[in-house]
Order: C-alpha cells, then structure tokens, then sequence
C-alpha cells in the first residue's frame, strides 16, 4: 500500500513542469522596473527556473521591509545608498551587490494640454507644482534634487515639490494631468503615451544613477539563480529594451 503510495507521489512529481517543483523566489525591487522585471519574470519560469513573485516600491520602503524581516530573496534597489543601508543591518553580505543597470531623468508634461518649454533645469521654474518621488528618501526624487541643486534651483522649487510614494507614482500624477510637470526616469515615461518628454536631463548630470542587485542574506539556492540570470543575455536584452542600460 505504501509503496503504491510513493509510486503515485513520484508520478505527480515527475508530471509537474520543473518551475512547480522548485521553490518560489521573492523578489523587492524598485518600482521603475516593475515593467521589465515582470516580463523577464515570465521568462526565467518559462524556463524551468522556478516560480518569480515580486513586490514593487520605493527603494527605500523596500530596504525597510527587510531590515524589519520581510522574506525578500532579492533586493533590487535604485540606488546604492539602499544596499549600502542592508548590508550596515546585516541583511546584505559584503561583495554580493553589484550594479546592474543604468538609467536617464527626463522632464515630463502630460499629453494632453499645451506644449511648455522646458529647455533646461531653469525652465521649471515657471511652473507652480512639480511631481517627483520623495527627495528626501526616493532614489528617483533624490537623483533630481541632486541634479536640480547642481543647477542652483533647488532652493525656489523645492516648495513647488509634490513628494509622491515612489516614481510610479510620480509619473501617474502627472499622466492623469493631476499636474503639469514632474520628473521621472526615461524609462518610465517611455512606459505610457500619456505624457511627453519636453526635456532630457544629460546622463553625465546623473553620474552615478544606478541601480544594485544582491541576494539578500543568508542567500539561497534559488536567490542565487535568479541573480544570475539578470546577469544573462535573455535578461540583458529585455532591459535593454525597456531603455535601460548597462550598470557597469
């Protein structure tokens, strides 16, 4: 009977695709990837990698769930000041982060509404209410401050800011015509046509916009596999066409 038993276990098994018998992977990352992270998502399972779940945010909520205990596997952060905060708590191990991508800041307007120029970071001053991730804590607000003061504007527009949760959001505010101008990542605002660039924010401006990767600790078999398929060409690829680029 027992035999009998096992046998048919065995078939179940022998039955699932090789993604259902192995371990789910949870992975935190940041909000501006949810796009391309999802589809690659879908590839990693299609191949027998094993089942991918993700939860997307700010970089810096996300860093919080962890240090708080949240079952991250992953944690694919904005910016390294984020790792650089896991790996002080313990939650990262030294020499496992590496950068993984790169990204632009671009000025955007909704669609819908008249054409205003904005020829460079002095063209938002015009404006009465600008839409960016939380400067104080968002990696995608943090970069545009840091952009925005190198310009010496920050101090006259810094109380037109209207902080959003995480980029996505931002950009949602804007695209909804909630308001006129906001500051996102190219790639986010290559992810609707409800809002068009009307300025591109020079790469060299943004020297070290990048986004980090690590298993989070103490690291496991699947965590472990999944980070090194981000590294592979199939993932590559699909970055790439998302618009971004490479973060070495």
């Amino acid at each position: 009977m027992i035999a009998r038993w096992l046998s048919a276990v065995l078939l179940v098994c022998l039955a699932l695709p090789a993604s259902a018998q192995k371990p789910e992977t949870l992975v935190f990352a940041a909000a501006s990837l949810s796009d391309a992270l999802t589809e690659i998502g879908k590839v990693y399972e299609a191949g027998g990698g094993g089942k991918v779940r993700f939860n997307f945010a700010g970089s810096n909520d996300l860093a919080r769930q962890i240090e708080a205990g949240a079952p991250a596997a992953v944690f694919i952060s904005a910016n390294q000041a984020q790792m650089g905060r896991l790996q002080k708590a313990g939650k990262v191990r030294a020499g496992d982060a590496f950068a993984l991508l790169g990204n632009t800041l671009v000025v955007i307007e909704p669609r819908e509404g008249r054409v205003r120029s904005v020829g460079s970071a002095r063209g938002l001053l015009g404006f009465e209410r600008l839409s960016l991730a939380d400067p104080a804590a968002v990696p995608a607000g943090v970069y545009a401050k840091t952009w925005l003061e190198h310009e010496g504007v920050w101090a006259q527009i810094a109380p037109k800011v209207v902080p959003a949760l995480d980029v996505r959001a931002a950009l949602a505010a804007v695209a909804a015509g909630n308001l006129p101008v906001g500051i996102v990542y190219a790639t986010d605002a290559a992810s609707t046509d409800k809002v068009r660039v009307v300025y591109r924010v020079p790469a060299e401006a943004t020297p070290d916009l990048r986004y980090f990767a690590a298993p989070v600790a103490p690291g496991s078999p699947a965590a472990t596999s999944f980070v090194a398929f981000l590294k592979g060409p199939k993932a590559r690829a699909i970055f790439a066409r998302y618009g971004f680029t490479p973060g070495g």
